[in-house]
């Protein structure tokens, strides 16, 4: 925890299994939370959304591979 902010370092694969699970635990105010993407290596579709919905409510998305904000991005559309 840093000042007041919550930090989730996530790592290896993120697949529907596990984004339940998270939303579980960041269903509170994003702005408060960071999730830290630097070791994540594979992430499904449904990691994809989740990831893109949480950046669009304020939570702050760390070294974020560029492969997943890439597709994020084209998943807006």
């Amino acid at each position: 925890m840093r000042q007041g902010i919550l930090v989730f370092t996530l790592s290896g694969q993120m697949k529907a299994e596990e984004v339940a699970e998270l939303k579980e635990l960041v269903d509170a105010d994003y702005r408060k939370i960071v999730l830290d993407l630097r070791d994540v290596r594979l992430a499904d579709r449904d990691a994809v959304k989740f990831l893109r919905d949480c950046d669009a409510g304020g939570m702050k998305l760390e070294n974020c591979p560029a492969s997943v904000r890439e597709w994020m991005n084209r998943e807006k559309d």
